[in-house]
């Protein structure tokens, strides 16, 4: 059968115009320096991305590390604060020892305790229990002792309390660790005119036989010469009052 001959044409349906030798078709493909390009940008992303991840761990690590300092320093202060806003009266050279003294400076030496404190006070923050016979007024001591692990450097304050104030020995005192690496502590009392380093109930000569109206505590931490100190400022309430009626020199 002659007619239209539709067969394919001779060297099959993938013949076509000849491709010239070393010419092929670039239809889909990248060149050399468009690869090279595409690795620079590349390297440069992945560059500027490694500066940001490590910036940010960095400050994340730092932030983590603040916190956890800050931690232990947090609750060193709410323990002072509550200590010295529930501090009981003086007992005004009475033998109340329930009333007990306050006394503030160096080289305070207070019964049970081995170190020297900056500061001794009676104050009603004891914690009643079912279990305990004491009440809430306890002794509160705070003052510095040489670190028990030296993993650091600095020493360690602590808070020396003792519940059973009617004990006719030595009272047994319960150390509780408030803050490591600390350099210096002081206390200082505000009579309403100035600020004393000194402040003794008990003491015929000084004359502080009531509580001073606030108190200034001072936390210097070592191993950082650019820290700056812990400073906290608490009002004091609670004043003793008499009925005595003092004469008056004309």
């Amino acid at each position: 059968m002659r007619g239209h001959d539709k067969s394919l044409p001779r060297g099959g349906a993938c013949s076509g115009s000849p491709v010239e030798p070393g010419k092929g078709s670039t239809h889909g493909a990248f060149t050399l320096i468009e690869m090279i390009l595409a690795i620079g940008v590349a390297s440069i992303v992945l560059i500027a991305v490694n500066v940001v991840f490590f910036a940010s761990l960095h400050l994340r690590n730092a932030a983590s590390d603040m916190v956890d300092a800050a931690t232990p320093i947090d609750s060193a202060v709410t323990f002072l604060k509550r200590d010295l806003q529930c501090v009981v009266t003086p007992t005004n050279g009475t033998s109340k020892v329930l009333s007990g003294s306050f006394r503030v400076g160096d080289n305070i030496t207070s019964v049970g305790v081995s170190d020297p404190v900056a500061i001794e006070m009676f104050t009603a923050t004891g914690a009643l229990s079912d279990s305990q016979p004491w009440g809430d007024i306890q002794r509160v001591t705070y003052e510095l002792k040489n670190s028990a692990t030296a993993a650091g450097p600095g020493r360690d304050l602590y808070r020396s309390v003792s519940r059973n104030l009617l004990t006719v020995s030595t009272p047994a005192v319960e150390d509780q660790l408030m803050l490591s690496g600390v350099a210096r502590v002081t206390f200082s009392c505000y009579d309403g005119a100035q600020w004393n380093a000194a402040w003794d109930t008990t003491s015929a000569t000084t004359g502080n036989t009531n509580l001073p109206q606030a108190v200034r505590v001072v936390i210097h931490l070592a191993g950082n010469g650019n820290a700056q100190p812990v400073e906290i400022v608490v009002p004091i309430d609670s004043v003793a009052r008499t009925n005595m009626v003092l004469a008056v020199t004309p």
